[in-house]
């Protein structure tokens, strides 16, 4: 009987707790599975963010890479949309990250890309995990192992590129909070370089997160909020520890909607968007308007950039900020999506007014007790059989989950949760009466399930 071979990657590289889940040895390790992947003679971007862990780690993964026989294409401490462009810009052939995004300091992590600055995906991650499972490493002889080269200039490609990409016109007035992590540098200067009035927050990289917790919530993003209103910006951005992601704050010192974000982002490049199952239905309704179209795919933004791969789609993203620019590089990238935002505030007037325009439903969130064994027979179960307790179904999508779409544009997903002992239900009615019966009715027949 064949073995299973454990799991290191989850939705969003491999990550865990320092000196526990994640260790020098294990960076060692996936240093070597890369260059017995690749094979000898490749070139790989490394690049981290500002955990007190990184230089160790770093050091390990490039051992690891160099003893396979490949080259370490050396960034620095960067976000990790840096590795991807690298990746692509220098046509190596694979980049790898090291951070725990916006997870707290003790944590820490390792992302892998592809040459197109795309994730790695599972089948290759799959890949990556059964040759440390077997130790399967190929070991270069003295005069084969690889070799150290600083690309620290290609910041400045980079810097270049993005801003010619954009057409913003001096004068915006923006808030900036870099939550001490890796674009503490970058995002501020590329935003003055675009013609902004910058205000900086936590823009000394600090793996410590003094400033506040690296994950851009409504909860640590207080003082943001405030600034913006004080000082009467035009908006506030705000990343998480390695800058793939992007939430902002209106000019009334609100946050951002998540899904309207999106969905103003969306509209306004047009054609084909992807997001994900979970995201509102707000983002169809605002396509329908400019005639363009969404595709849902998986919860996760290497599902997203594969779709966006797939189909070649304008625009993708996670209704949490993390979105794909496929025209630029298929690395999720916080520093262009406020860019996006700050050209389309320019374009089409006050953010907190965009926002309004964008029709708002209720919303419910709920998640039940369910322990591991039970989450494939009741999804089975729902898969067949959630559909036919209702009227008006015109969808069933089975991406990752069970998504049921209604006629009148409500919507429930029913999906177990990746990483606790829950079924997640999320759903959005036409009306708070329509959100309440989907609610009731999905929850009991999960229950029933039990």
């Amino acid at each position: 009987m064949e073995t299973e071979i454990p799991k290191l990657f989850g939705t969003s590289g491999i990550r865990g707790k320092i000196g526990e889940e994640i260790t020098p040895e294990l960076a060692l390790d996936v240093g070597k599975a890369i260059s017995t992947y690749l094979g000898k003679g490749h070139d790989v971007v490394l690049g981290y963010d500002t955990r007190t862990s990184n230089l160790m780690m770093e050091r390990a993964i490039s051992a690891g890479i160099l003893q396979g026989g490949c080259n370490v294409l050396s960034l620095g401490m960067v976000p990790t949309p840096l590795v991807g462009y690298a990746a692509m810009k220098l046509g190596a052939d694979a980049g790898v990250m090291i951070t725990a995004s916006h997870n707290p300091s003790p944590d820490n992590g390792i992302k892998l890309w592809n040459p197109d600055g795309m994730a790695y995906l599972q089948k290759q991650e799959r890949i990556i995990e059964r040759i440390i499972h077997e130790k399967d490493f190929y070991n270069a002889s003295w005069q084969d192992i690889g070799k150290i080269e600083d690309i620290t200039p290609v910041i400045n490609d980079y810097i270049e590129d993005i801003l010619n990409l954009m057409n913003i016109k001096p004068g915006l007035n923006v808030v900036v909070d870099c939550a001490n992590g890796a674009a503490s540098y970058l995002s501020p200067l590329i935003l003055r370089k675009a013609g902004c009035h910058v205000v900086s927050l936590n823009a000394q990289p600090d793996g410590f997160f003094p400033g506040r917790k690296p994950e851009p919530s409504a909860a640590n993003l207080q003082e943001l909020m405030k600034i913006v209103k004080a000082t009467g910006a035009d908006l506030g951005i705000a990343h998480d520890g390695d800058a793939d992601r992007m939430v902002a704050v209106d000019d009334n010192g609100r946050m951002a909607d998540f899904d309207k974000l999106l969905a103003l982002v969306s509209a306004e490049i047009g054609g084909c968007v992807v997001t994900t199952v979970d995201a509102s239905a707000c983002i169809d309704r605002v396509m329908e308007k400019v005639n363009g179209k969404v595709e849902r795919t998986k919860v996760g933004d290497v599902h997203v950039a594969e779709m966006i791969h797939d189909i070649n789609a304008t625009f993708g993203g996670e209704p949490s900020g993390t979105w794909l620019h496929p025209q630029f590089c298929m690395c999720p990238d916080g520093i262009l999506s406020a860019l996006r935002v700050i050209e389309l505030v320019q374009n089409k007037g006050p953010l907190s007014k965009l926002l309004d325009d964008i029709p708002s439903y209720p919303t419910i969130r709920d998640k039940i007790d369910c322990r591991e064994d039970q989450k494939d027979p009741i999804m089975q179960k729902a898969e067949t059989d959630l559909a036919l307790i209702f009227d008006d179904v015109v969808d069933v999508n089975l991406k990752d989950g069970v998504r049921i779409s209604f006629e009148d544009g409500s919507w429930v997903l029913v999906r177990p949760s990746g990483t606790e002992s829950f079924v997640r239900i999320t759903l959005e009615g036409k009306t708070e009466d329509k959100a309440l019966m989907i609610h009731e009715a999905s929850a009991k027949f999960i229950r029933s399930l039990l």
